[in-house]
């Protein structure tokens, strides 16, 4: 999600030790995990009030259901999808059968 590799990661702890201290730096990392807690627990209550809210038919419903580049995406693929589809209808109805002699315009040409 951030794209943080492992070396990001050490040169960040390092420079947490070095500026808060290792006596103070076990409180706050238990803090940020609580915190982490708390969001996660407030999204998956707000996900759950949302699906009883909306009823049994959106009851597999996905925050991530609900993201716009998500929706846009879905709605482009099933767009082209049917474009591909169309096409190879098209292609197969333009094919002459075996033996058939295209048709001539004279003034065409």
């Amino acid at each position: 999600m951030f794209d943080v590799g492992l070396l990001e990661l050490a040169v960040i702890a390092l420079v947490a030790v070095v500026v808060l201290g290792p006596d103070r730096l076990p409180d706050l990392a238990r803090q940020a995990a609580q915190l982490l807690h708390r969001a996660r627990n407030m999204a998956h209550n707000a996900r759950d009030e949302l699906r009883s809210e909306l009823g049994p038919e959106y009851a597999d419903l996905q925050l991530r259901d609900l993201d716009p580049r998500a929706i846009v995406r879905k709605h482009i693929t099933e767009a082209m999808a049917e474009v591909d589809r169309e096409q190879a209808r098209a292609t197969q109805r333009s094919a002459l059968p075996e033996g058939a002699v295209p048709p001539y315009d004279v003034e065409a040409t």
